[in-house]
């Protein structure tokens, strides 16, 4: 059965892990994943059988989705352009273990440029240790310059503050709020705010801000 990518593979190729203040020990790349049975690639239309949702449900609700609707929703992605959704595949297993998405919003300001999205950051929890977490996030943070975004956002729990600054990731001070409007918990809107204040023991408040602005990124994993 022919195959559909939701975005041109050959972009990952053009990715110089070399411009990311990542540390890789032993060094890695979206050509070079550490492992021959690996492959960092753009996500497929067939991905509904190699797990991609059962993958996402370790990170959030996923809910029933059935393949029609998985394929309507790649459809659309594809359509639209703006959705670069990346996964790590383990070969043997035919099994997407890894995935992030990179999210293009087109603007009016800095010249009608463009800015991204980091969401929806998950590796399956029994391949911990080979670096997936910090290889699948620079692989789309790469991607984004590659497609000329001015800059690059994301919002995180506390815990992975330490992680994303490692990535080039910076909080911006006086400008830590990550604010939300949630639809999906009952008839009565729920406005939550949190704010990212550094306290006396050094820890930071509930959010991560990079470059400006949070988004709804929340990741249970920890590299």
């Amino acid at each position: 059965m022919e195959e559909t990518y939701l975005y041109d593979p050959s972009l990952l190729i053009k990715l110089d892990f070399h411009r990311s203040p990542a540390k890789f020990k032993p060094f890695i790349s979206a050509a070079n994943p550490g492992e021959p049975w690996m492959k960092v690639r753009p996500l497929k239309d067939t991905d509904y059988d190699r797990g991609f949702l059962q993958l996402l449900s370790q990170l959030t609700h996923v809910g029933n989705v059935n393949r029609t609707q998985f394929l309507t929703r790649f459809s659309q992605m594809k359509a639209s352009g703006d959705y670069f959704v990346t996964v790590i595949e383990d070969t043997r297993k035919n099994e997407i273990i890894g995935a992030a998405s990179l999210v293009i919003e087109r603007k009016f300001i800095h010249n009608c440029s463009v800015r991204g999205r980091l969401e929806d950051v998950v590796v399956n929890d029994t391949y911990r240790g080979k670096q997936l977490g910090k290889l699948i996030v620079v692989t789309v943070s790469l991607l984004a310059e590659e497609l000329g975004c001015y800059k690059m956002s994301l919002d995180c729990k506390d815990k992975l503050i330490k992680f994303y600054e490692s990535l080039g990731y910076v909080l911006i001070p006086g400008n830590s709020n990550s604010m939300t409007i949630r639809y999906d918990e009952g008839p009565t809107l729920k406005r939550n705010a949190t704010s990212a204040g550094t306290s006396n023991s050094g820890t930071v408040g509930d959010s991560c801000q990079t470059n400006t602005q949070f988004y709804n990124f929340f990741s249970p994993f920890c590299y």
